[in-house]
């Protein structure tokens, strides 16, 4: 639940507005399954929420800034079902920032975490959900608690964006796109290129 401090609005620009007639309803999945570390509040992942109740949070009025103004992806996108909210699908959906990326494709990214006890890959949820938010020029990763998968862009994309290396021409609009977007977080490489 980080947030870019130079980009405060890149989760508006990347996964859309909060939408006005959802809300978080019984769902405390951040309040456990995330890692806060903002200026007024810090929680490691998988721990819940010193604040947390058994009814919810015990704080919500005055709430640090970090849990007021971060959402879910599920709050963001009207493409994804009801049935998509964390705590009735078993998945996480939220939007990254890494400081120090190993490579662009995980500076800024969508991450799909499967949460303990979910059933949403043999459900089919997963693969739902998954197939929604791979349209658009947003590495999505998923995680199931042992291994971070890159799922979108596809292997072959990948490599040829993180490689540098010329991509066929069936692949070349697609790559340039990424390489472009995602330039400014390859310190090894020129914008544009």
């Amino acid at each position: 639940m980080n947030r870019a401090p130079t980009y405060p609005d890149v989760e508006t620009m990347l996964i859309g507005p909060v939408v006005p007639t959802r809300d978080c309803g019984d769902c405390t999945a951040c309040c456990t399954h995330l890692t806060v570390n903002s200026p007024d509040f810090a929680k490691p992942a998988g721990v819940a929420c010193r604040h947390l109740g058994q009814d919810g949070c015990t704080i919500h009025a005055v709430r640090p800034h970090i849990c007021r103004t971060w959402f879910c992806v599920w709050r963001r996108r009207t493409d994804l079902p009801d049935a998509a909210r964390p705590d009735r699908s078993g998945l996480l959906i939220s939007l990254n920032f890494v400081d120090r990326p190993q490579n662009c494709l995980e500076a800024v990214s969508v991450n799909v975490r499967m949460l303990p006890g979910s059933d949403a890959i043999r459900s089919g949820m997963a693969a739902a959900i998954l197939d929604r938010l791979c349209d658009r020029l947003v590495p999505v990763w998923f995680s199931d608690g042992e291994e971070k998968m890159l799922l979108h862009p596809s292997a072959d994309v990948a490599r040829h964006v993180l490689s540098d290396t010329p991509p066929p021409a069936s692949l070349a609009t697609e790559v340039a796109a990424w390489r472009d977007r995602y330039a400014l977080f390859d310190a090894d490489r020129p914008a544009g290129g």
